[in-house]
């Protein structure tokens, strides 16, 4: 028998290090050529790792959430056959962690019991100091204490007549004589439990991502009501006709290709603020980033130029897109790129929100949920369906008065939405 080492691949170009979010194999477990060792995550692309040989695991690199460094030792097996042999350090590395990995399996099994809490007391069983508030232990005879936990009383809730507030047995005898139990039932109780959970793989993406967002970009947030009555009407009719080589359009169509007419006047809202050089990188091409939510977390895959797409091409696009994220197919360049970016969170949205910029964009556009409201027409109060965008511009980019003229562009076009398909 040999031993050979599996390293962790290059998974991208220009990429150092991987994130392990996910190991398939442990240590002793036999393996096949080609079987899936573990998993690496690098800018939100998952990578597995085959095994390239037939063997037994005897060394894994990491725990889930470790950073791992490209070229790095990933497994070591015990393969059919000859190889270099390895070294004592390696001999004890391998030993070390196949160790760390049993110990590990014994701490996962065994359920945590807080250090205060006594191990024979049963979690859904409260102690009795859990039935009262907390306070100083009171004072009574060890014989007192014994009679008052045989008869699962708490003597905090006894009022002491001996020396210093001590209870007595005279006064044990005068609570249990006046008919009070020890506890009194209840469907409430108290729990103590603590779950540590690591943040690791897209989770830790994504707080990443918000964190360097939300300290480097100053943001200004932009609110403003639509009417969308006129257009929920047209979206009605195109659906119902039925073309079966056509998608179904949902609002978003319909605000990418606003959101394409508003920047063509407004171009410097579709670019990225490289902060550090001190320059805006100003897109001709409009790629709509849109915020997707998914299994695992948020991503954001990208409609390449908009403005080259009819309401048709959006829809389509957008359907794809969403699938290929949430079942984890969608590519590195499907999930990158964006010059501009949509969040909604469709029937949740809410009549407000703060959306945070997809960094290094300079805005992002917010769709809330869309509701009847009574609007005033100028004689009456009558029922319209209204809709709140929820837009956020980097200020130290984009003035106020520019991030409202481009939200107000985007509501005169959804509120006449003939003027969409207007050119000129």
């Amino acid at each position: 028998m040999a031993e050979r080492v599996v390293k962790l691949p290059d998974v991208g170009e220009g990429i150092a290090e991987a994130e392990l979010v996910e190991w398939h194999v442990k240590v002793g477990d036999a393996v096949r050529e080609d079987a899936v060792l573990g998993a690496v995550m690098t800018d939100k692309a998952t990578v597995e790792i085959p095994s390239p040989a037939k063997g037994r695991v005897l060394w894994l690199a990491g725990n889930v959430g470790d950073l791992l460094a490209i070229g790095s030792d990933f497994v070591r097996l015990e393969v059919d056959g000859t190889s270099e042999p390895a070294t004592e350090a390696a001999k004890l590395e391998s030993s070390a962690a196949s160790a760390s990995a049993k110990k590990s399996d014994h701490d996962a099994s065994t359920p945590r019991v807080p250090a205060s809490e006594p191990s024979h007391v049963s979690r859904s069983q409260p102690s009795a100091a859990s039935l009262q508030h907390t306070g100083q232990r009171s004072l009574a005879a060890p014989a007192v204490r014994l009679r008052a936990r045989e008869a699962g009383l708490d003597l905090r809730q006894l009022r002491g007549t001996g020396p210093a507030g001590r209870i007595t047995h005279d006064d044990l005898d005068a609570h249990l004589a006046r008919g009070h139990t020890g506890t009194t039932a209840t469907p409430y109780q108290a729990q103590t439990a603590v779950t540590d959970i690591k943040i690791v793989g897209l989770r830790r993406k994504i707080a990443e991502k918000m964190a360097l967002a939300s300290s480097r970009i100053p943001h200004i947030t932009y609110v403003e009501e639509v009417d969308v009555t006129t257009l929920e009407d047209l979206r009605a009719k195109v659906n119902g006709q039925k073309q079966p080589d056509k998608p179904k359009l949902t609002l978003l169509p319909f605000l990418m290709r606003a959101m394409v007419r508003a920047i063509a006047e407004q171009p410097h809202l579709n670019a990225h603020f490289d902060d550090e050089a001190g320059i805006v990188h100003q897109h001709a091409g409009i790629h709509i980033g849109i915020a997707t939510q998914t299994p695992t977390g948020l991503v954001v895959p990208v409609v390449r130029h908009a403005e080259a797409r009819d309401l048709w091409s959006c829809a389509a696009e957008v359907a794809r897109l969403a699938e290929a994220a949430r079942n984890a197919s969608a590519t590195r360049d499907e999930l990158t790129g964006s010059t501009i970016t949509i969040t909604s969170l469709g029937a949740l949205g809410g009549l407000a929100t703060t959306p945070i910029i997809n960094h290094p964009e300079v805005a992002i556009v917010g769709v809330n949920r869309v509701a009847i409201r009574p609007h005033w027409d100028g004689t009456a109060f009558v029922p319209r369906q209204m809709m709140n965008l929820s837009s956020s511009f980097d200020h130290r980019v984009i003035d106020g008065f520019d991030a409202a003229q481009f939200v107000q562009r985007i509501k005169l076009l959804l509120e006449t939405p003939a003027m969409i398909f207007i050119e000129g």
